[in-house]
């Protein structure tokens, strides 16, 4: 596109978690989509691309031509949504001339505020429903615009639009409906995207003056900074489109597939480079104009473009290219030579679903390409020889009544897994404030300490001075404990293992133990210490900001407005850097773990942040100096300036030897970030030097001198900017998350009852509900977690909006008014024209017959009741609490074993667990699964293999190191369905964490035996 559109479409690159190792081979086989520079030159042999439709139609995807050349060029023929966008455009220049300057910026304001909306919610709406249910092809479908029958005149004239912006090679009657409807929507994006971007130009320039109280210098900066970022701008939207072409650039992939996307080029440089650094541009009209109402204006509008990729971008790649992680898998693995290993980051990552893929030697990691009805990921096995522990009893209980699996049941050696590892390890520990439990004597004593700290803010008999002095000193003190006391500790646990020593000498643990009690005992100590100081620099900087800072009387003098704007983006920096790096090392790099255990495996792994930093870190002090611009204080500035050093003595005396002691020259010496810049600079210098012949010598001084500034202050302060523009989303979408809970909890209470107006042009005895008796007991008797089928009917006329929902017996008392909520027991009677819980409002399809409709649903998983007891089936109309018809009582039950044994826990166990993980294959326990054949072992047969001789070795060795007893999970709601199980069959409390981390009906069973013996006073009977 080019480069004038520098502000029009964002695109953003695959998302980390989509980010797997892939040879060089794969894409050079794989990439369909050419550089159109390369096609230009070679008019001749153009590169033929296919597109495919989601019913399977393949096509050949015409040439497109970019909305500046057939929009501006008076050769193109013209639209009439072209002269619609051309009038739109000499509309806003008209009234930026006519009118005075005052109204033009309140006007272009509110102008710029619709287009904005229009894309980011306008947009982000349609093209969200595009993606889950092909909204935009339906309505096109079914308000017949492209049939030649119902629709002709519109038809026509749509042929006519697309037809006169396309190539010789587009034939509108040979396309399908999915490609013809995507050109379409094409035109409606470019009226949106371009008078967004020239709304805000003109805003810019209504808003624009020339700061009196500025030096000459400052003014040349200002302009510098400013057209240097617009150029950085208009270089990223074109790199970008050059990645992506039009098929990306449009959101193509919501309306058919076509062949490969690889993101490579500008997507190396920052992550989402169209939402991040691609908005460079506000800024450097914001420095331009002089004005601080352009510069909050872009932060909005910034702010809604980052929105648009929450809440519609990611969730659509993740949907559509996403692939799934089982929880609590079970996969061998060996503990390597720390010396041959090596981690990314300060830390090894983590990953608590499945264990992360370690490239081979040579192989290039790089955004996947988006496949061709596949995925959009592959991933590399991770090769290991297993190690075997023996079976061991219930964690932390040593009853010899415990009953042990037979030989016939579990004969096997256990294999050690990362899974295991990381229970073994980590029990919700506290990060922060995340997982505080009080009734944890460590986390009392962080709320203990901290509320000192507070108190100390209001501590009274002290002069202003002397108490700022105090505020200081506690500051600074807690800022040497945590950097150089905690480091000196830690380096002494690098060198000398001296922390386990403390514990081994002076602490007695079982004979058996083989010190792992010490490792373990060392390791939460310290986990508690390190986040203990954590949180205490914190809270003790704060106390002196507020003993520093006063609220500005005037915010239009001086730079107190300015002040406060960067330092808030400091802050909001100093957070993001933060949760971006967590999220990549998890707890194990959080803790720093590899300073004291060796059996999880190491890999070098550059993902999320760390794919463009090597040490993000080193920005993690911005908060510091942005409390120091908002409080104007020195004393501030002083503790960031020694918190800065005493980190920076941290990174290159504890970590960093320890990291060379154990990966030595594995580690990456640029960060992709650094290897762009370097990549760009070279370029440049090698056209310099071509063009120039006396000024050589010269030139290359000043290159060399350019690059070595560039590895300077791209490493200390670049990251800041560079890092601050991406997402800042994954805690907010957990908090979202959780308050979501919170409110299903409670809907039963807060639901508001809606009842329709027109049910008395319904006839009610027209509707009728019936619950399928069980299969298993031929009534209507259904034990926990059994799928219930009921079967409805209803006159034609019927709405499209109606719902059935399963209550509890005796909760609602009315028979035609619902008032209770299903608490998510419910499923729409036309399930297709539902997205969630939210209805389409698709059109019905004619239909000559009036007679009654009948159809059938099926409550299962989620939708199913995971308490006992009975309950009854309501239909409801139009989305409403009108209650057309009902049926029941059905009774759930579940089965309790008559006395508590081994084998009886753990036969009801295999039936329970399998209809929590909602019967799944993929999920379920290798033991509770019938085998095919009298002959046919468990694990799957050479004949039941992939064809594939890698993945069917790789699943035959995943099928026998695996444990028949082990069993896995999609999501926690499975867990914690099985808690509930528990407790009402064996009356024993589990909370969802435990089941996770034993996921294995032997480990559990034994666990529930532990739990009766340990509650009821008594040995369980011998199995």
């Amino acid at each position: 596109m080019p480069p004038s559109q520098s502000f029009l479409r964002q695109r953003k690159a695959a998302s980390t978690s989509l980010r797997k190792i892939r040879s060089k081979s794969s894409q050079d086989s794989d990439r369909t989509v050419k550089d159109e520079n390369t096609a230009a030159q070679s008019d001749s042999k153009e590169e033929v691309v296919w597109g495919k439709t989601p019913d399977g139609q393949v096509f050949r995807v015409p040439t497109t031509n970019d909305v500046l050349t057939t929009l501006l060029d008076p050769r193109s023929s013209k639209s009439h949504l072209d002269l619609l966008n051309l009038g739109l455009l000499g509309f806003q220049l008209v009234l930026y001339f006519a009118l005075p300057r005052h109204v033009s910026q309140v006007f272009f304001f509110l102008y710029f505020a619709f287009w904005r909306a229009a894309y980011d919610a306008g947009l982000g709406w349609v093209l969200t429903k595009q993606s889950k249910k092909k909204w935009i092809v339906k309505e096109v479908q079914n308000r017949g615009w492209l049939n030649a029958e119902s629709r002709p005149a519109v038809r026509d004239w749509i042929r006519k639009q697309l037809q006169s912006k396309m190539g010789k090679d587009y034939s509108f009657d040979d396309l399908p409906l999915e490609y013809n409807t995507w050109l379409l929507f094409r035109q409606l994006v470019d009226v949106i995207l371009i008078n967004d971007f020239l709304s805000y130009c003109m805003f810019a320039f209504s808003c624009f003056r020339i700061p009196h109280d500025l030096s000459g210098i400052v003014h040349a900066i200002r302009w510098l900074g400013g057209i240097s970022l617009i150029g950085f701008n208009l270089w990223v939207k074109v790199e970008a489109h050059n990645v992506v072409k039009d098929y990306g650039w449009y959101w193509g992939d919501c309306f058919f597939q076509r062949g490969a996307l690889v993101f490579d080029g500008v997507f190396e440089l920052a992550p989402h480079p169209m939402y991040s650094v691609g908005y460079a541009g506000y800024y450097g009209l914001s420095l331009i104009s002089g004005s601080y109402k352009v510069l909050f204006v872009s932060l909005a509008a910034h702010a809604a473009q980052f929105g648009f990729l929450l809440f519609f971008e990611n969730p659509h790649i993740e949907r559509n290219y996403g692939q799934k992680k089982p929880i609590a898998k079970r996969i061998p693995i060996t503990s390597r030579s720390r010396a041959s290993s090596a981690v990314a980051g300060p830390s090894t990552a983590v990953d608590t679903a499945a264990p992360v893929p370690v490239p081979e030697s040579g192989a290039e990691s790089s955004t996947p390409a988006i496949t061709e009805g596949d995925s959009a990921t592959t991933e590399t096995e991770l090769e290991t020889e297993t190690e075997v522990e023996e079976d061991i009893g219930p964690v932390g209980v040593n009853l010899p009544n415990v009953t042990k699996p037979s030989s016939s049941i579990h004969q096997k050696k256990k294999s050690l897994s990362q899974h295991d590892l990381l229970n073994k390890y980590f029990r919700r520990d506290a990060v922060v404030f995340r997982n505080l439990d009080l009734l944890r004597a460590t986390d009392a004593m962080l709320v203990l300490i901290l509320g000192y700290s507070l108190a100390s803010w209001l501590l009274p008999g002290l002069s202003p001075k002397m108490a700022l002095a105090v505020h200081y000193i506690h500051a600074l003190s807690w800022v040497l404990i945590h950097y150089v006391g905690l480091g000196l500790l830690l380096r002494a646990q690098s060198e000398n293992k001296f922390l386990v020593r403390h514990f081994l000498t002076n602490y007695h643990y079982p004979e058996k133990d083989a010190g792992q009690g010490a490792i373990i005992e060392a390791f939460n100590n310290w986990k508690v210490l390190y986040n203990l100081t954590l949180c205490m620099t914190y809270v003790s900087c704060l106390g002196v900001v507020s003993k520093t800072y006063s609220l500005p009387n005037d915010w239009g003098v001086g730079n107190e407005l300015l002040f406060h704007t960067l330092g808030l983006l400091l802050v909001a920096l100093h957070i993001w850097a933060t949760l971006e790096s967590f999220e990549v090392v998890g707890v194990f790099g959080w803790f720093f773990g590899d300073f004291f255990m060796e059996e999880f495996p190491s890999h070098l792994e550059y993902t999320g942040i760390y794919r463009y930093l090597n040490n993000p870190e080193a920005m993690g002090g911005a908060a510091w100096f942005g409390l120091a611009l908002i409080s104007g204080s020195k004393l501030v500035l002083s503790l960031a300036v020694v918190r800065h050093l005493v980190n920076w003595w941290f990174l290159t005396s504890v970590e960093n030897p320890h990291m060379r002691k154990l990966y030595g020259d594995s580690l990456r010496q640029d960060a992709g970030f650094v290897k762009v810049i370097k990549n760009v600079a070279s370029k440049n210098a090698k056209m310099l030097e071509s063009r120039a012949d006396k000024h050589v010598p010269e030139l290359k001084r000043v290159v060399t001198e350019v690059k070595g500034t560039f590895d300077k202050v791209f490493e200390e302060t670049a990251e800041a900017v560079e890092e601050f523009l991406a997402k800042s989303a994954p805690k907010f979408s957990e908090v979202v998350q959780d308050t979501k809970v919170l409110l299903q909890q409670s809907r039963e209470r807060l639901v508001i009852t809606r009842v329709a107006n027109d049910i008395s042009s319904y006839d009610s005895t027209k509707y009728r509900v019936s619950i399928l008796p069980s299969s298993t007991t031929g009534t209507q008797a259904f034990h926990l977690g059994e799928p219930i089928t009921v079967k409805w009917e209803a006159p034609h006329n019927h709405s499209r909006k109606d719902w059935i929902g399963l209550y509890r017996v005796g909760a609602n008392k009315s028979t035609l008014v619902t008032k209770t909520s299903s608490m998510g027991m419910w499923l729409p009677v036309h399930g297709e024209e539902w997205d969630g819980d939210v209805p389409l409002g698709l059109q019905r399809a004619p239909s000559g017959s009036r007679d009654t409709q009948y159809g059938s649903v099926t409550f299962k998983g989620n939708t199913l009741p995971w308490l006992v007891g009975r309950y009854e089936i309501r239909y409801h109309h139009d989305g409403k609490y009108n209650v057309m018809s009902l049926d029941g009582p059905l009774e759930i039950y579940v089965d309790k074993p008559s006395e508590t044994t081994f084998d009886t826990v753990r036969e009801t166990l295999m039936h329970v667990v399998p209809l929590c993980l909602d019967s799944d294959p993929s999920l379920i326990p290798l033991s509770c699964k019938p085998p095919s054949t009298p002959s046919t072992p468990s694990v799957m047969t050479s004949a039941s293999l992939p064809s594939d001789d890698a993945t069917a070795t790789s699943v035959a060795h995943e099928q026998e190191d695996r444990d028949p007893d082990d069993f896995t999970f999609w999501s926690e709601r499975q867990a914690k369905r099985i808690s509930a199980a528990i407790k009402q069959v064996f009356d024993v409390d589990y909370a969802p964490e435990v089941v996770v981390a034993d996921a294995n009906l032997t480990t559990l069973a034994n666990r529930i035996l532990v739990s009766k013996e340990l509650l009821s006073g008594r040995p369980p009977n011998p199995g």
